[in-house]
């Protein structure tokens, strides 16, 4: 009888540590779930912000003198207000799956951080005419507060360029294989 009792004892004991090993398996697995989703969205911005038609809106908008007026946007080209439409949509997305930590602050910093400030400055005027036309206050919101957050960051330690900061960079190793 005292053999059955160690025995259930034992199977006890077991069942306890495979609910936890299983318990601490899922949290690795939701954690690298998540990392995995991150890296996804990462990917998906860098392939939107590297298509050509976003990057002739962006050279449309960089060549732009900042402070320039929505009428002036306007009577300039069509093709000059649709690139600051195209340009103000892609950074609304951007703010907001940034709020949301779907992307790192520091990957979407990394990736365009300093653009992002340049295209709002570019932009902030005819932003805010938008938005009194449009009778809506949060037209583009999402672009502002990222512009805005990055313009911080940028500011908040005066961190060299990556250029200059990684300088010394080596890979981790140097084979062929992933």
């Amino acid at each position: 009888m005292m053999e059955l009792e160690v025995l259930a004892n034992i199977a006890e004991i077991i069942g306890v540590i495979t609910v936890i090993i299983g318990f601490f398996f899922a949290l690795l697995q939701m954690r690298q779930l998540r990392q995995q989703r991150r890296e996804l969205a990462a990917i998906e911005l860098f392939r939107f912000y590297g298509s050509p038609r976003f990057a002739e809106a962006y050279r449309e908008i960089l060549k732009m003198p900042e402070g320039m007026s929505a009428r002036d946007i306007r009577s300039e080209r069509p093709e000059l207000e649709r690139s600051a439409m195209l340009i103000a949509t892609t950074m609304e997305n951007i703010g907001v799956m940034t709020y949301q930590r779907i992307v790192p602050f520091m990957v979407v910093n990394n990736l365009i951080g300093a653009s992002t400030v340049i295209l709002w400055r570019k932009l902030r005027l005819w932003t805010l005419a938008l938005r009194e036309e449009l009778g809506q206050p949060y037209a583009f919101e999402w672009f502002q507060w990222l512009a805005e957050r990055l313009d911080e960051e940028d500011h908040a330690g005066n961190a060299p360029a990556a250029y200059e900061a990684h300088r010394d960079w080596k890979p981790a190793r140097l084979t062929p294989e992933l």
